[in-house]
């Protein structure tokens, strides 16, 4: 009986054993497609990830593209607005500027003020100019306003000088001590020419050698000015030296007829020739007389010249 019962212990352990020994080799196949299985999701999963990332990036780029070139034809409709409002307003600032030069000389003005008035409109047209364009470029002109409010204080602390002769200028045209084709000598400095522009910030002199000489409206109106043509008329005296052996009466006779024979000389102004007064070697005359404006140069040289040749012809 034990040796039985031994037999059949013995015969149910071998038959777990090769149960247990089929499950196991029943279950690792399944486990290593299980294993496979999930690897091949797991790759599936990354491609997948890698797929929609690079999917998102094309999404970006395709966006920032659209936003790139909507900016640019935005900008470009700006610019070209603002190109054509300066072409458009160069030639309407153009025309303006014609219409009030030859309204100006129309008018019966003074030509300095024509010059001043014409660069004042021309300055001011541009200002409003540029506002227009710096406006049509997106540009809050209100901003632009006080920042330009802001620029023109540092400006005027910084161009002081400027704002003088600007000023100066102004003077110059409402109290009038000179205009355009007078001869002035500026006191300052000697400078000396017939004035042929009156500028905003400076007056311009032609001198007699065609030299131009800019001077500061500041400084002349601020000065000492000598306007030698302000007047129609002009007196010259032209001295004249004779002996102390020569007839003086004489000598004074034919130096007044000789003005008396001048078509140039004035004849309603005074014609006098005196003794001024008796030098070293000599008698010193003046022959006094008077010319118009435009006479003055040529009439005194040929006056000087003139004298000789009575003294000569006189035998003095």
């Amino acid at each position: 009986a034990c040796s039985s019962l031994c037999g059949k212990l013995c015969g149910k352990r071998r038959g777990l054993a090769r149960a247990l020994e089929a499950d196991s080799a029943t279950r690792l196949p399944g486990n290593d497609v299980a294993l496979r299985i999930g690897d091949r999701h797991d790759r599936v999963v990354e491609r997948g990830l890698d797929v929609g990332l690079a999917h998102g990036d094309v999404s970006y780029l395709t966006q920032f593209l659209q936003q790139s070139l909507t900016f640019c034809i935005e900008a470009g409709k700006t610019i070209l607005v603002a190109v054509v409002i300066y072409i458009v307003g160069r030639f309407i600032v153009s025309l303006i500027n014609k219409v009030v030069s030859n309204t100006l000389d129309r008018r019966n003005l003074d030509p300095s003020i024509k010059t001043f008035v014409k660069s004042f409109v021309n300055i001011m047209l541009t200002v409003l100019l540029i506002i227009a364009v710096v406006s049509a470029l997106g540009v809050n002109t209100t901003s632009f306003a006080a920042l330009l409010a802001s620029f023109g204080v540092a400006a005027g602390m910084a161009l002081s000088g400027n704002l003088s002769n600007f000023a100066g200028g102004l003077l110059i045209l409402l109290l009038k001590p000179f205009k355009v084709g007078d001869y002035i000598v500026e006191g300052t400095s000697g400078k000396e020419g017939t004035v042929i522009e009156i500028q905003i910030f400076y007056t311009k002199l032609a001198t007699f050698d065609n030299k131009e000489v800019i001077l500061p409206n500041g400084s002349l109106a601020n000065t000492n000015i000598v306007n030698v043509t302000a007047r129609k008329f002009r007196r010259i005296d032209v001295p004249v030296s004779i002996s102390y052996g020569a007839d003086i009466r004489k000598a004074k006779e034919v130096l007044t007829q000789m003005l008396h024979d001048d078509e140039k000389v004035m004849k309603n102004k005074e014609m006098v020739v005196f003794v001024d007064r008796l030098g070293e070697s000599g008698i010193d005359l003046i022959v006094r007389f008077w010319l118009k404006n435009e006479d003055y140069w040529a009439g005194m040289w040929r006056i000087t010249e003139q004298c000789k040749y009575t003294l000569d012809e006189a035998g003095i």
